[in-house]
């Protein structure tokens, strides 16, 4: 018989700060991946664009506006093999941000903390978080080192 999962569309965001640190988010404690670090995000609702849900999310769990014109797609990344039931598939599509208005507060997760981009790949992330932290690493570089981009 034919699989006919459909995955889970997902969007998260890297909030970049003036200083070139990371904002991340630690799960809550009982949750699937409770006290891992991630990007902050959450499922597309139906009908919603990537970049509508990022907003809403974002102004959920973190209590600041984003506009969707800052709003930079880095990467993504889905689960290689089909999860295990119930749970189906999840896509993340990976953003960036460096604007955005307001003061970042943890209200949805246990934490939330700035990181240089080296730091991020020793904390323990969800799975599908480690490829979109890399990624972004990635995606800095050269941003970071202009003379890289040559």
């Amino acid at each position: 018989m034919a699989d006919k999962s459909t995955f889970v569309p997902v969007v998260a965001v890297a909030l970049l700060g003036g200083d070139g640190r990371i904002l991340l988010q630690k799960r809550r404690a009982g949750s699937v991946h409770g006290g891992l670090w991630e990007f902050p995000g959450g499922k597309i609702e139906p009908g919603e664009s990537a970049e509508a849900a990022v907003i809403r999310e974002i102004s959920e769990e973190l209590g600041v506006e984003l506009a969707v014109d800052a709003l930079e797609p880095v990467s993504f990344a889905s689960d290689p093999v089909l999860p295990p039931a119930p749970r189906a598939p999840h896509v993340i599509l990976l953003y960036a941000c460096r604007h955005w208005r307001g003061e970042p507060r943890c209200l949805d997760g246990e934490a939330i903390a700035w990181f240089a981009p080296d730091a991020i790949a020793g904390l323990a992330m969800p799975p599908l978080d480690v490829p979109l932290a890399a990624a972004l690493k990635k995606w800095i570089l050269p941003l970071a080192n202009p003379a890289a981009r040559s």
